[in-house]
């Protein structure tokens, strides 16, 4: 849970941001930011797990870059449905889902390679 917390912190930074930046609203850049973070970290959540059980399912190592470009896909979706159900724009919703989940995506991959640096034991040889 700690894993899906710190990136939900990041989400709403970036979320917001863009909102805003977009709208020119505080209210309506608030709510998208609310919102759409929260059930982007949902499905972070079910995501997140679902790779894990295909991990130890499989025995392999999850390739961050997969992982990752699955995500970016319910990402989109999400953005695009949260901007415009709030705002009434394809426009909006539309550059929403372009923009938001793409810098999004950026922090996600740079989250997950920490997250498995801090938390993946190495046994092998360092040479």
């Amino acid at each position: 849970m700690k894993k899906t917390l710190s990136f939900a912190a990041i989400h709403f930074t970036i979320a917001f941001s863009v909102a805003y930046i977009l709208t020119g609203d505080v209210i309506i850049g608030s709510l998208i930011a609310m919102l759409e973070p929260m059930v982007n970290t949902v499905a972070f959540y079910f995501h997140d797990q679902a790779w894990n059980r295909y991990a130890q399912r499989s025995g392999k190592t999850v390739n961050a870059r997969i992982k990752t470009a699955t995500f970016a896909l319910i990402h989109f979706s999400v953005a695009f449905n949260v901007a415009y159900l709030l705002t009434g724009s394809w426009l909006v919703g539309g550059i929403m889902a372009l923009i938001e989940p793409s810098i999004n995506t950026c922090a996600y991959y740079l989250h997950e390679k920490n997250w498995q640096s801090k938390h993946t034991t190495s046994w092998g040889c360092a040479h």
